[in-house]
């Protein structure tokens, strides 16, 4: 097996930085990047990133995941709360998964706390910023012969 992680951040991600920064804080998406490589590293694992706004696009990269990654760390911005065929996808592929959110969900509109993914994910990281990344990577290490 793969010593790969597939990163995966959805919609409206490549906006951090300048997006809501009381609510996302101020780093960019290639910090987020840089943190999950060297969380990674620290367990000699490789990272792969996608970003986009388009819901087949990052469901094809899990799909090809499945060739070559031992895990996923995904952040699925909105589509968390809408979207069945996401799920489907990181269930079909069946690699253990981390569903991370920068914000704290549950202190924010209802409709942000349901998650499609939330009983299904192997691992939860919900309201710590963009360091909740590397803490996804962290547990997911342990769950990766």
């Amino acid at each position: 097996m793969s010593r790969r992680i597939l990163l995966v951040n959805g919609p409206n991600l490549n906006l951090l930085g300048s997006r809501e920064p009381e609510v996302y804080g101020t780093a960019t998406l290639s910090d987020v990047e840089r943190i999950v490589g060297d969380a990674a590293a620290e367990f000699g694992i490789e990272v792969r990133a996608v970003q986009s706004n388009h819901e087949g696009v990052l469901i094809d990269a899990i799909h090809d995941a499945r060739e070559d990654c031992a895990a996923i760390v995904i952040n699925p911005g909105g589509l968390t709360h809408t979207s069945v065929v996401l799920r489907d996808a990181l269930t079909g592929v069946s690699l253990p998964f981390a569903e991370v959110h920068i914000s704290d969900v549950y202190a924010r509109e209802e409709f942000r706390h349901h998650s499609y993914l939330d009983d299904v994910a192997a691992v939860r990281v919900v309201g710590r910023g963009v360091d909740g990344y590397a803490d996804a990577v962290r547990q997911l290490a342990a769950l990766i012969p």
